[in-house]
């Protein structure tokens, strides 16, 4: 749309003429038209952002017009004109999508204003799209990465839930699996995308404020209560609210929660009227919440409300090489926010993620290549730079020998450098990689006589990861 082109259209040239003039001095282009006809090729050839729109012209009537402009281009601003404003004329005019109606005689400085509000409001709503566009690409179910056939059957069931009419949805999954990630999908997947999305942890809110949060309260209520508050229930009218750690909320107010979702209206605190809701709940919980009901810590009604439809996320070790893809991913997100040139993993690397467990899930992948990216300062990621939890943790259902590729307690350090890695052999009885490494450090500094820069080289490593090794040994 030309952002300070307007379209005049009236059958009276002493009208377009005033008008004209008045844009002008205000610093707007301005077109013309006389008739319907002429006004829609106007409109479809100079495409200006606002319209001046009589509703009586010879040809028909402007709020004809004023649907066809906005079905043509629905972000125009149409402010209709006429000398005998009508009350059903107003009504069509408003709910066919008009910005707003003014009267002849036509006061310019009201005119003025309005065009001004007009374009304001126009540029806001322009923001508020492209922003809402935005967080429906980001969040999309396309953004959700995983081909495992858990993550399949997973993401198919959440689609259907997204464009059903479910008021309410329950997300299961341990921690770090993306129960935040696929309510936002499933928010943005369905029809209230263009609504709030509200996201609560329950466990971050105290207690004695929980019941404020999320249902607003009248003023006087308490003794802080000096006006009204909207609860963010209200603030998510229309689209989605995401209470998550839903376990750790009060059996109270898993009392006053259900009521909200059978009944689709809410209460202030201190309030006396309901107030009517149209709004989604997800809710998400890292507990079995059959099993809490059935010892009394979370409300059986609420769970059978809220487990119409369930969804359970698979942990991250039954996911099979989705881990690979997701790492992948991470590779390419932290080499744009460290400014890094990581390119790949080793293949040692790749067998120590395939057989980790994951008990942090994909929260804690992403720690792992976000610390390893920090401290690389090669082309890709060696086992050098992994946590000593995550090369110890499953350490028995590693293929040692080949994955880690490690010296046995009794190998050293000789002046062939790291080709002698291939030779090393894991005893039976196991090995102590840490103190292995450590004693490799120490061979190679004594082999260099205390010159970091050959004793790196005798190791095979950058002399930043010797000195990292180093002050390892110094703690």
């Amino acid at each position: 749309m030309a952002k300070n082109k307007v379209l005049v259209v009236d059958d009276e040239s002493a009208i377009r003429y005033t008008l004209g003039e008045a844009l002008r001095g205000w610093g707007y282009d301005h077109i013309e038209a006389s008739t319907i006809k002429e006004a829609l090729d106007q409109f479809e050839n100079e495409h200006p952002l606002i319209v001046l729109q009589d509703i009586h012209l010879p040809d028909g009537s402007g709020l004809d017009a004023l649907r066809e402009y906005k079905s043509r281009h629905p972000q125009s601003i149409i402010i209709m004109m006429t000398g005998n404003i009508l009350l059903d004329d107003t009504i069509s005019a408003l709910r066919g999508g008009a910005y707003d109606f003014i009267g002849k005689p036509i006061n310019l400085r009201e005119l003025q204003v309005t065009i001004r509000n007009g374009i304001e409001a126009g540029t806001l709503r322009r923001e508020v799209r492209t922003l809402r566009n935005e967080q429906a690409r980001q969040f999309s179910f396309d953004q959700i990465i995983g081909r495992s056939a858990a993550m399949s059957e997973m993401i198919g069931l959440a689609k259907k839930v997204a464009t059903s009419e479910a008021s309410a949805v329950l997300l299961q999954g341990e921690s770090g699996t993306g129960k935040d990630l696929l309510a936002k999908a499933i928010h943005y997947g369905s029809s209230r995308a263009s609504y709030p999305f509200i996201a609560i942890n329950i466990a971050a809110i105290p207690g004695t404020l929980i019941e404020s949060e999320l249902f607003g309260h009248e003023k006087g209520a308490f003794t802080d209560a000096k006006n009204r508050k909207e609860g963010l229930f209200e603030q998510a009218h229309g689209g989605t609210i995401f209470l998550d750690e839903i376990g750790e909320l009060e059996l109270n107010l898993q009392a006053k929660l259900l009521r909200v979702l059978e009944e689709g209206s809410f209460r202030r605190v201190g309030g006396l009227k309901d107030h009517p809701l149209d709004v989604r709940v997800i809710a998400a919980s890292n507990r079995d919440l059959k099993s809490e009901s059935e010892s009394n810590r979370f409300r059986l009604d609420l769970y059978y409300r809220l487990s119409v439809i369930q969804i359970d996320l698979p942990p991250l070790r039954e996911r099979g090489d989705d881990v690979l893809g997701l790492a992948n991913h991470y590779i390419e997100h932290f080499n744009q926010t460290l400014r890094k040139r990581i390119e790949r993993f080793t293949p040692t690397v790749e067998e120590i993620f395939r057989h980790y467990r994951w008990p942090g899930n994909v929260r804690e992948l992403r720690n792992v290549i976000e610390r390893a990216m920090i401290l690389e300062d090669t082309h890709e990621i060696t086992p050098l730079w992994l946590p000593r939890d995550l090369m110890r943790g499953d350490e028995s259902a590693l293929p040692v020998a080949s994955a880690l590729s490690v010296a046995s307690p009794v190998a050293s350090v000789t002046p062939t450098g790291p080709e002698v890695r291939s030779s090393f052999v894991i005893p039976e009885s196991g090995i102590d990689l840490e103190q292995v490494e450590l004693s490799l450090v120490q061979q190679a500094m004594e082999r260099s006589g205390g010159n970091q820069t050959r004793a790196a080289e005798l190791l095979g490593i950058s002399r930043d990861q010797l000195r990292y090794r180093l002050k390892k040994i110094e703690e």
